[in-house]
């Protein structure tokens, strides 16, 4: 066990909240992916304050309270700043709960399961904010050092434009402990609504983003999901 994951589940503890952990975004050799908390019962921890409190001691990038697991409601919670929407959280939820749909403050996210994949589709504009900043190599984007609190930038560069496969890296800005996010569905969302077209992105460490664009503005974004705890 990490020195993170053992002060997440102190936190959880002494919360007394029931807390699941999963990696979503998985790589193709199952490794990787951007962990996410999930408390399964959201009543346990009410109210805005306490549950960012708990987000913040948690320190996942996101952490998700489940108000409603039959219709799927669910808040989003970084360490510092409630979301009304966010790519990786969903995309976990809908495979931890089995669900054909969440509900989210920004809008209802339909989920569908293909083979090892969890889908959602979400519409780029409930995930303002991103900055895309286009590199001209991978090796650039690989080179990046984290820059200073502020912006969120999600940095890119073709590795096989043809092919649209994409090398990516995080940078949320927020200045709260996620210096470098290893997979971000919404950026993801973001970059694909903008170049109008699937991506195929391999994002930090080694994690895999699947998207593709679809009608009326709307996006699928898809990856691989792994239980890490409960």
């Amino acid at each position: 066990m990490t020195e993170h994951s053992s002060a997440a589940s102190a936190a959880s503890a002494a919360s007394g909240v029931r807390l699941d952990v999963v990696r979503v975004f998985c790589g193709p050799d199952g490794r990787h992916g951007n962990a996410l908390g999930v408390v399964r019962d959201g009543s346990a921890v009410p109210g805005e304050a306490a549950r960012q409190r708990l987000a913040g001691e948690l320190g996942y990038s996101e952490t998700v309270f489940v108000d409603d697991d039959e219709r799927g409601v669910i808040d989003i919670y970084t360490p510092s700043v409630r979301l009304p929407f966010a790519g990786h959280p969903c995309v976990g939820s809908a495979w931890l709960l089995d669900l054909p749909e969440l509900i989210t403050p920004a809008g209802v996210v339909s989920a569908r399961q293909d083979g090892e994949f969890t889908w959602i589709t979400a519409r780029a504009e409930w995930a303002p904010g991103r900055t895309l900043r286009r590199f001209a190599s991978v090796a650039e984007v690989d080179a990046l050092e984290v820059p200073p609190p502020g912006e969120w930038i999600y940095a890119w560069a073709w590795e096989d434009e043809a092919a649209g496969r994409v090398r990516a890296r995080a940078f949320p800005g927020r200045g709260d402990g996620i210096d470098e996010d290893e997979a971000t569905g919404a950026a993801a969302l973001c970059l694909t609504a903008s170049l109008g077209r699937a991506l195929n992105i391999t994002q930090g460490a080694g994690s895999q983003i699947l998207t593709a664009p679809g009608p009326s503005g709307v996006v699928e974004v898809g990856g691989r999901v792994a239980l890490l705890s409960a």
